[in-house]
């Protein structure tokens, strides 16, 4: 069959003609830098070891592990569902990172293979997150700071457990994150029909209870904004030795503790003309604590007025460097948050089975620990900070012409590319010698 032409408008005198005869391009040659990262760590094989297959192994076409692996690149790549890869089976570049010489998994293979996920499966993929953060550190950390925080995703069909929430003002899921810096922990789906704390209670003591077995003198903090503040997980934390920063809701008690300071912040700004912020550290306690904490008020006046913020620590430290340098420093996470939800597409919560969604937020999580463990290898370079997104623009989606023979697989990229110094010194880097 002759390929159809496409004719554009002329440049000059010349016709500018195009059809698909080109033969086997690909637009994402950098997946096979995420092949290398995956061989070292091994995170594709170890997460689709958590699954069952009562597959027949004689008639098993797709192995659990290049499938999972298939998912994981594609989601990595930009393809955020089942039916992209409908094209994507015969893309020589994602089969030969998933390290297959064939077509790829269908649609509905991988739909089925994820159905297969249920609640061990979740349990265990999360404790091989917890694993691969150990293996990265040669020694244990003087301190630690797990933070924890939660946010939406909308819901738009008749998926399991969906309930309207006011504050987000749609029907949406309710997942619960956790981080260590940028080691993603936790990504746990919940309904949205209750609070932020959620089963951050139980989380909380079974990572720092996992943490303890291979780092018992290690420093653990909690951390959290207001909706985490639950006198039950500061109790917790005060018999097991957990330190905690976490942010509480003000109220007519707290506020009548800071009238005096206020005040004199008040004036300050009257008589500077532009906003004013001090710290004010107190002890507190609530009718429902059974001893004092300490509390650290941020007492901010501008030209919207008064804005006082709060958080209880566990620590006495200077209220400047507890709130602005420990506290504040939270918002990062929000960042790793955004990788998941924007980017690694971990809000494609639409499968009407809540295990299937649960491991879909699993899938985006293993996509960006791959990142992570690229970054690795960034370190001193212009990708040292970059989001996911931006990995994926300038080292995944690099055209390629591939040409396969018995003895070798050769991947042309254009002489243009604009990061194939850099692109060079990263392979060198991850494939020495």
């Amino acid at each position: 069959m002759v390929p159809e032409k496409l004719t554009f408008s002329p440049l000059v005198r010349r016709k500018i003609e195009a059809d698909f005869s080109g033969g086997h391009i690909t637009s994402d040659a950098g997946l096979l830098l995420l092949r290398e990262v995956d061989k070292q760590h091994q995170l594709t094989r170890r997460l689709a070891s958590v699954l069952q297959d009562p597959r027949t192994p004689e008639m098993v076409r797709h192995k659990l592990d290049t499938m999972v692996r298939q998912r994981v690149f594609g989601v990595a790549a930009g393809y955020e569902d089942f039916n992209n890869h409908e094209a994507l089976r015969f893309d020589q570049a994602l089969q030969t990172a998933v390290g297959q010489d064939n077509d790829l998994a269908g649609k509905s293979t991988l739909c089925r293979m994820e159905q297969r996920a249920d609640r061990q499966a979740v349990v265990k993929a999360h404790e091989l997150l917890w694993h691969h953060f150990i293996e990265q550190h040669d020694e244990p950390p003087k301190e630690i700071v797990l933070d924890f925080d939660g946010t939406d995703i909308p819901v738009h069909g008749d998926q399991p457990g969906k309930f309207f929430n006011g504050y987000y003002d749609h029907h949406c899921y309710f997942p619960l994150y956790v981080f260590c810096g940028r080691h993603l922990l936790v990504s746990y789906l919940r309904t949205s029909n209750r609070s932020d704390s959620r089963h951050s209670w139980a989380i909380l003591a079974l990572l720092v209870k996992f943490i303890r077995q291979y780092w018992p003198d290690t420093r653990i903090v909690f951390r959290g904004d207001c909706g985490f503040y639950r006198p039950r997980i500061l109790n917790w934390c005060d018999r097991n030795n957990v330190d905690y920063i976490v942010g509480i809701s003000k109220n007519s008690r707290l506020l009548k503790e800071v009238d005096v300071p206020m005040m004199l912040v008040r004036t300050t700004q009257w008589q500077l003309d532009e906003k004013v912020a001090q710290t004010f550290r107190f002890q507190y306690q609530a009718k429902s604590w059974k001893y004092p904490r300490w509390v650290v008020a941020r007492l901010e006046e501008g030209e919207l007025g008064s804005n006082p913020r709060f958080i209880i620590s566990s620590r006495y430290d200077d209220g400047f460097k507890l709130y602005y340098e420990q506290y504040c420093a939270r918002g990062d996470m929000e960042n790793r948050i955004k990788d998941q939800q924007l980017s690694l597409f971990a809000d494609r919560t639409s499968s009407t089975q809540w295990w299937a969604n649960q491991w879909r937020l699993i899938l985006s999580g293993f996509a960006y620990t791959l990142f992570e463990r690229l970054r690795a290898h960034l370190k001193k370079t212009p990708f040292e900070r970059m989001s996911a997104s931006n990995l994926r623009l300038k080292l995944i989606k690099v055209g390629a012409v591939i040409i396969r023979n018995t003895r070798r697989v050769r991947v042309l990229m254009s002489d243009s590319y604009p990061y194939k110094d850099e692109l060079t010194d990263l392979v060198r880097r991850l494939v020495p010698g």
